[in-house]
């Protein structure tokens, strides 16, 4: 390696410890709130790969509430509306699917503005949160589908220089990584509203690499980097915003 190359490889380790600190304050900020004008309180119910005549309703009430239902790939999203919600923070469901049924319940007072939690049919539990490996899996789908689109269109703007792909990599895992981390923790399971975090958390990423690129790629010039940037930014929000309606989130 060169000497050329050693110096640029520095620079990425140290501009990389900015990204990564810019990202994380990203990721700190809230997806949703409890405004009149942001996503009303909610109860959802994730289930993977439900039945199609799975049926799960409140029995806590007198009115027996069925959950509304909406499907996306191989996930269910059984949801409950603030006007479902009980006073005593008590909750029993009935499940019902095949011709047979049975009761599971949530013990513990709900404490976030919008719950999360995964129904198991095999094991007929209800648990808090999202269920193993979840986060893992589509993050990893949605960071390989960015990296192919942007890497088409880095290599078609004549990008082939080894240290340019280098740099191309190591911005897009932490910016891309970042932003799709983010998305899975802001805890909605909404289209609308991850369309609209996706489109805040991305104006972060065009910035953070409107920054980068030009700075670290030396194998054409600056203005060629900022088409790539403009370009690549335009077609993930674009793709991104597709994958957040075929695709859980």
């Amino acid at each position: 390696m060169n000497k050329e190359s050693k110096n640029c490889l520095l620079k990425i380790k140290r501009c990389l410890y900015v990204l990564i600190l810019s990202m994380a304050m990203l990721s700190s900020l809230p997806v949703t709130a409890s405004a009149n004008s942001a996503e009303p309180p909610s109860l959802v119910i994730l289930v993977k790969n439900p039945p199609d005549d799975l049926a799960i309703v409140m029995v806590s009430n007198e009115h027996q509430t069925e959950a509304s239902v909406r499907r996306v790939a191989w996930e269910g999203y059984y949801v409950y509306r603030s006007r479902d919600m009980q006073a005593d923070g008590q909750y029993r469901f009935k499940v019902a699917t095949k011709g047979e049924s049975f009761e599971c319940a949530i013990d513990s007072p709900l404490q976030d503005y919008n719950n999360v939690f995964t129904l198991d049919l095999a094991q007929e539990e209800l648990t808090p949160g999202k269920y193993p490996f979840r986060q893992a899996i589509l993050v990893s789908i949605r960071l390989l589908l960015t990296l192919i689109i942007e890497g088409v269109v880095f290599w078609l703007l004549g990008f082939r220089q080894r240290i340019s792909w280098l740099v191309f990599l190591t911005i897009n895992l932490v910016t891309q990584g970042a932003l799709n981390l983010w998305l899975n923790n802001g805890g909605s399971l909404i289209p609308s509203y991850l369309l609209i975090a996706l489109i805040f958390g991305e104006f972060f990423v065009f910035v953070a690499e409107l920054i980068a690129f030009p700075y670290f790629i030396k194998e054409h010039k600056k203005s060629r980097i900022m088409i790539y940037v403009i370009i690549a930014n335009l077609l993930s929000l674009i793709a991104g915003g597709y994958i957040i309606s075929v695709l859980p989130v």
